[in-house]
């Protein structure tokens, strides 16, 4: 659980996952946030490199997608397509790093732990990335992100 909330918005224009995780990458290595065309940019990079991950990995992934495999994929390297969990996964994979996804617990106002991802990658300092529902992701900020994070192992 955690109790801080500064999540940067992320327009909702189909590539809100993939946006916020490569602005959340960018926040972990220390770099500012990019311009919203480049982080368009860099969202459909990442979407490709997703599409192509899922490929590689079909053995592992296949069974859990709830359309055809072929079919999925290609809708998925569509920008106007909503990305989830598959993606988030594959995300991880293709950056190496731990992604983790908070969701807002209303009645108390804290963000809980709702899904950790690439954990094989480590555990600190992790891109973290807010689920709003209905399919939105923002990034979000922490005091634990950047370069210095390793400062402020949880404990």
């Amino acid at each position: 659980m955690a109790n801080w909330n500064s999540s940067l918005g992320i327009p909702g224009d189909g590539r809100c996952l993939f946006r916020s995780v490569v602005q959340g990458a960018c926040l972990r290595e220390g770099k500012p946030s990019p311009s919203e065309s480049i982080q368009k940019e860099l969202a459909d990079e990442l979407r490709a490199k997703v599409a192509d991950e899922f490929i590689k990995r079909r053995q592992d992934t296949e069974w859990f997608l709830e359309d055809d495999f072929d079919t999925y994929v290609t809708q998925m390297r569509q920008p106007h397509i909503w990305g989830g969990e598959p993606e988030l996964l594959m995300s991880s994979h293709v950056l190496q790093v731990p992604i983790t996804v908070y969701m807002n617990d209303k009645k108390f106002g804290n963000l809980n732990i709702i899904a950790e991802y690439g954990q094989e990658y480590g555990k600190d300092n992790p891109i973290r990335v807010l689920y709003h529902g209905c399919g939105h992701y923002d990034t979000l900020r922490s005091p634990y992100c950047g370069p210095q994070a390793k400062m402020y192992k949880k404990k």
